[in-house]
């Protein structure tokens, strides 16, 4: 038996417009999954975020922007709450991620109990769908890493949000070559 999963990666209030370390179009994306959930038959629907404790060097106060970052998604805080747009109902699992590293894949993250691959793998999933926040960060190195665990993976470009062009264009060069389908336009707002 096969099945199919919709990960939404990292659909939080400080990765939305008024948050510590907004991505344009995040609140349109959050709304648009929710919309997309509600119209497409998934066997099951999963979420990661950011859940950050103590990441080290990957918030600073000179951040790189690629590294390291401004402080986000701090564990507890409203920043690191799901997007009010985004529906939670249909989750079934949130995996956090990042709460001793930068935590930028969603396969780094785990319900607590249980690794985003072992969940997956324990349903019999195969086949999985990647929209979110940020097209050119988590979103990349989840689909990644799903690509990687022999997952069939497709990155449904128009319910994610990137953070720059620049970034957004070399993450779809990686996803394409990694052998991942992309579908529909990326949201960036440069």
């Amino acid at each position: 038996m096969t099945a199919k999963a919709l990960i939404i990666v990292d659909v939080q209030n400080d990765f939305c417009e008024g948050g510590a370390l907004a991505v344009g179009g995040g609140a349109g994306v959050a709304a648009a999954i929710s919309e997309h959930v509600a119209s497409t038959s998934y066997d099951h629907v999963v979420a990661t975020r950011d859940y950050h404790v103590d990441p080290g060097g990957h918030f600073s106060d000179e951040p790189d922007f690629v590294r390291s970052w401004p402080r986000h998604c701090v564990a507890g805080t409203a920043g690191a709450a799901f997007h009010p747009d985004l529906d939670v109902v249909p989750v079934e699992a949130v995996f956090s991620k990042g709460q001793y590293s930068d935590g930028y894949s969603g396969f780094d993250g785990s319900t607590g109990e249980e690794s985003l691959h072992d969940w997956l793998t324990e349903r019999g999933v195969t086949e999985v769908d990647v929209v979110g926040i940020a097209t050119d960060h988590c979103v990349r190195a989840t689909a990644l890493d799903a690509a990687e665990r022999g997952l069939r993976t497709d990155v449904r470009l128009d319910l994610t949000a990137g953070v720059a062009r620049r970034t957004v264009d070399t993450a779809l060069d990686d996803l394409a070559n990694a052998g991942i389908t992309l579908l529909g336009t990326p949201v960036v707002r440069t």
